[in-house]
């Protein structure tokens, strides 16, 4: 259903409604509270909406320009509220706690400050409960706790900027749409509808009970921020600020509410069908997460502080799924990153297939809808290519980004091809092997296209919005060589060629499966062929060590970094180089004690704060220790597992961050938090179930209706570790290991279904 806009000069009339430019409307504003710091955050998200406050449940009108402008609540890439601030007085109330911990939700206790002779500090008791579900709600009980009657004033203000995710990240914008106010419908006459009393010559904000913010982007669209209040009223508005003149007799409590719903033309912005009161919003949460842990794989041990790690790994997995179309599957980050990615998609689908293989199924799935079909430079587009970011924002509709999707990344591709047949090795799911075969077929098309030229998957930039860098690390900065000088393009990176080489041995295997025994032969003889040259041209002999890169004149980006790590596993070093490769990325200039760092603190271009430049990531470590496993250097993995563990024990809520800063791990001292990681964010979350599935070393072969157990190990932390609901083909199983001095046994617990469990030590 769509909706009509009828526009003139002074007006915008939308489904019986009349809206005209802010400008023709001016609000009295009520004054924001200062901030003396930048405040730390709580975040919250529901599928497609995200909410990010400070600790009091706020977004001060001061705070996006106090160093926090990621507040608000954004859906579909839109701020929708860059406004929401409890007053008692005009003043601030005072925090007692705080807590995002249900994902959801946030639950916040305040007080009052001392208010002039009349109200004493801590009097009154303020309880706050915002939750996500298709919109925002919030209910708010407020306490007398004072032995006389109180009587003050609380308010809450609002404001929307409509403003575009990219824009809040920095992006500049020449032009932007226009704010809008809602307005009592004005007859050309002057009279009212029933021809009686006349109406006011001036525009007037329309009043009922609720309050409408408004704005029409430049491409025509009309946004809205709809608060309908609930319990109790308002006592009277001033502007966008909501009044109530509060008495309360001793110890009784009162308690007001308002939800916010998100429009676009009138229809729900929001791909989640919404509550109507914060009570039905949270058993919907509930409901729907209690779904999903019955889906997924259970896992506990004997330690729980490493049983609190899992549990909230498992709720971020959750909290992080997101709809797109018919399908959902796992958003990269909050808040930067909440949308579909290729690669951030791949990688944490390939990292959970342990914890529940369907995630896998809908990221290949979701991508093979959006698999390029044509050449389009501004989107770097091409036949056969994986998607690198789909945004919905109006920066995005108005064409002045090319994310409608953008395709500028040169690993999604092969990381895909990894994925499909990584996730037929743990369900043996024909019927999607079949569905996706065309697409297999058209993205290793796209591989050889691409490297016909060099006989290497490289990248360069062709949009003049797009990405300079296109593998993982694709900040402007990071590709660099031993001087610490930016290499020129075309970039052909080193893990790229190994996933190549990856995609083409696993490939082969399922072609000679389907009887193509042409494609079979030909993908396994070029995977050979590329391996010999791999070993050849990457390898860096003074340093014995693999090169980042190769640049656009064919040689070697000699810097030492975390990359060749993610060639570990998969196969393509030769064993003394893997060894060499291994051994180098535990030296004290990459491994800090909490993980391996992204480059070597003796670059000249080492920055322990740098994004990609020195600092530490949990997926990229994840990674690693698998390739450290797989060469069969266990305890090295499990000394990688131990620090990674550590890390996150420390974080708040026990949640790894997308990255951290290579500061040295010293005695007690904590890890330093990089200033903007996204958390939750969907490859950090996804690498505490790698490192399990590392630790465990499960090995799937449901095709043959067979799971090998290779050898596994627990870390000295942890004496029992309890796998429940595992699936594996159409068999679920139940693994228990424990771990006695350095060895480690398991035993099938419980088994539905025929599968072959092999246990070898």
């Amino acid at each position: 259903m769509t909706s009509d806009i009828l526009m003139t000069p002074e007006k915008i009339f939308l489904d019986g409604k009349t809206y005209i430019p802010a400008e023709q409307l001016p609000i009295p504003e009520w004054p924001c509270v200062v901030s003396e710091r930048p405040q730390p955050t709580l975040t919250v998200k529901d599928d497609d909406l995200f909410f990010i406050t400070d600790t009091i449940g706020n977004i001060s009108g001061c705070s996006l320009n106090d160093g926090n402008p990621s507040m608000g609540l954004f859906c579909c890439d839109t701020r929708f509220l860059s406004r929401l601030e409890l007053q008692i007085e005009g003043r601030s109330p005072v925090l007692l706690s705080s807590t995002a911990d249900k994902g959801f939700a946030l639950s916040v206790l305040c007080t009052n400050p001392r208010i002039d002779e009349r109200l004493k500090a801590d009097t009154v008791g303020i309880r706050r409960e915002l939750v996500l579900n298709g919109a925002l709600f919030e209910e708010i009980e407020v306490s007398n706790y004072s032995t006389t009657t109180v009587s003050f004033e609380l308010s809450i203000s609002f404001d929307a900027d409509f403003v575009d995710l990219f824009e809040v990240r920095g992006y500049g914008r020449e032009k932007r749409g226009r704010l809008l106010r809602l307005v009592e419908p004005m007859p050309e006459d002057g009279t009212s509808a029933d021809g009686g009393s006349p109406l006011p010559t001036q525009p007037t904000m329309m009043r009922d009970e609720s309050l409408t913010l408004a704005y029409q982007g430049l491409d025509g669209l009309v946004m809205e921020s709809r608060i309908n209040f609930q319990h109790r009223q308002p006592d009277y508005f001033k502007g966008y600020t909501a009044v109530w003149q509060l008495e309360l007799a001793s110890h009784e409590t009162q308690k007001l509410g308002y939800r916010v719903n998100m429009l676009r033309n009138n229809q729900p912005s929001s791909t989640v069908s919404a509550a109507v009161t914060l009570g039905q919003a949270k058993a919907a949460e509930l409901m729907e997460e209690q779904h999903w842990v019955q889906q997924i794989t259970r896992i506990s041990s004997d330690k729980s502080t490493f049983n609190r790690v899992i549990e909230r790994a498992e709720q971020d997995m959750y909290l992080l799924r997101q709809s797109f179309g018919k399908n959902k599957t796992v958003s990269a980050g909050v808040p930067w990153f909440s949308a579909l990615f290729g690669r951030d998609s791949i990688i944490t689908a390939s990292q959970t297939l342990m914890l529940n293989p369907r995630i896998a199924k809908e990221t290949l799935t979701l991508l093979a809808t959006y698999q390029g079909k044509v050449d389009d430079e501004w989107r770097e587009e091409e036949p056969g290519k994986i998607l690198h970011e789909l945004r919905l924002g109006e920066m995005a509709r108005c064409q002045e980004i090319p994310h409608t999707p953008y395709y500028g990344t040169v690993d999604a591709t092969p990381l895909w091809l990894m994925l499909y047949a990584e996730y037929y090795a743990w369900t043996h799911d024909q019927e999607t092997l079949e569905q996706l075969w065309p697409n297999a077929l058209a993205a290793m098309d796209w591989i050889d296209r691409n490297t016909k030229e060099t006989s290497y998957l490289s990248y360069y930039r062709k949009s003049k919005r797009g990405l300079a860098n296109q593998g993982w690390k694709d900040s402007g900065d990071c590709i660099v060589d031993h001087k610490g000088e930016l290499a020129n393009g075309p970039i052909a990176l080193c893990e790229v060629q190994a996933y190549v080489y990856a995609a083409k041995m696993r490939l082969s295997e399922i072609a000679r499966m389907k009887k193509r025994l042409d494609l079979a032969d030909r993908w396994l003889e070029e995977a050979k062929n590329l391996k010999l040259r791999f070993n050849r041209d990457f390898w860096i002999e003074d340093q014995d060590f693999c090169a980042l890169a190769l640049d656009g004149d064919g040689k070697q980006v000699d810097s030492i970094t975390s990359n060749p790590g993610h060639c570990l596993h998969l196969g393509i070093f030769t064993p003394e180089k893997a060894y060499s490769v291994a051994e180098r990325l535990r030296a004290p200039d990459m491994f800090n004690g909490w993980g391996i760092r992204t480059l070597s603190s003796l670059s000249p271009a080492y920055n322990p704060m740098g994004y990609h430049i020195g600092s530490v990531w949990p997926h990229d470590n994840a990674i690693i220790a698998m390739g450290l496993r797989s060469l069969g250097l266990i305890d090295q993995a499990l000394e990688l597992f131990q620090g990674l563990f550590d890390m996150t024990t420390q974080q708040p809520y026990q949640r790894p961050p997308e990255l951290f800063c290579g500061y040295e791990r010293n005695g007690d001292n904590a890890p330093v938090q990089y200033p903007v990681a996204c958390t939750p964010q969907a490859w950090a979350t996804g690498s505490i179930f790698q490192l399990l599935q590392m630790i465990v070393n499960l090995v799937p072969d449901a095709q043959n209706n067979c799971l090998r157990i290779i050898d596994p190990a627990l870390p000295e932390s942890i004496n029992r570790l309890s796998l429940h609901n595992l699936h594996v083909g159409p068999t679920v199983l139940d693994l228990e290991f424990e771990r006695t001095g350095s060895t480690t046994a398991c035993r099938v617990a419980k088994k539905r279904g025929n599968l072959r469990v092999v246990i070898e030590a």
